[in-house]
């Protein structure tokens, strides 16, 4: 009897998701919250604006530089371990030897169990280093491209999320009444961006979506009334 053949699909995504989240959020919340405490300073969208601008210019290059030098932080960190490796299982193989036993012990085989297969991959030392990567160190290899592709998704997803809130105050020239409709829009732009990330995430995604609503949310509410106490 013919059997339908399995096939697996696994999110394989995982770090642009990470990247879209962390400058997508950012840029909802933090310019939002930036033009929410300047009306409550002054009645006038164009200084709004200028000053939303000029914060989504500098947030993006920060977030971007710091999605950059995280993910070289990451690959420097994996080329010095993987040099370590490398020396350690050729001037220590006995020893490297016993950790890939105790990796296997730790799966619950027995020594006689994975004896041959520990003999077999002594006997490759660039797959031995490779597994030893990935199974005694938990370290995957970074894409080398990684880095420049996560500034620029980070910073890209902060702009796209930037101009949201302050699209009001493009269109509006009184600040009061743009900010009304920036939380409109702002709002509805979080929950609907916590509830997708809920949705690739694994989480549950109406709770995200919440999460999202309310942490943008007490951001603005925080920065309209200290500038408003203020001036």
């Amino acid at each position: 009897m013919p059997q339908t053949p399995h096939i697996e699909r696994h999110f394989t995504a995982g770090e642009v998701v990470r990247d879209v989240v962390i400058g997508m959020s950012d840029g909802l919340t933090v310019p939002f919250a930036l033009a929410a405490g300047l009306s409550g300073a002054v009645d006038n969208s164009r200084i709004v604006v200028i000053a939303g601008l000029a914060e989504i210019a500098a947030g993006s290059i920060a977030m971007g530089l710091g999605g950059y030098l995280a993910a070289r932080s990451d690959a420097e960190h994996y080329e010095s371990e993987r040099l370590r490796e490398e020396r350690e299982v050729e001037e220590i193989p006995d020893e490297e030897a016993r950790e890939v036993q105790q990796v296997f012990t730790d799966y619950g085989l027995s020594r006689e169990e994975s004896m041959h297969v520990v003999e077999a991959l002594t006997k490759k030392p660039k797959q031995w280093v490779d597994f030893m990567m990935r199974f005694e160190l938990g370290l995957e290899e970074p894409n080398p491209k990684r880095a420049l592709q996560s500034a620029l998704t980070i910073a890209g997803s902060y702009i796209a999320g930037g101009f949201i809130p302050l699209s009001p105050y493009i269109v509006l020239q009184s600040s009061r009444q743009a900010l009304l409709w920036s939380a409109v829009v702002t709002l509805l732009a979080l929950a609907v961006f916590g509830y997708i990330k809920g949705r690739f995430t694994g989480s549950k995604p109406g709770r995200s979506a919440l999460q999202t609503i309310v942490i943008g949310g007490l951001a603005a509410g925080a920065a309209f009334l200290i500038a408003k106490a203020i001036s």
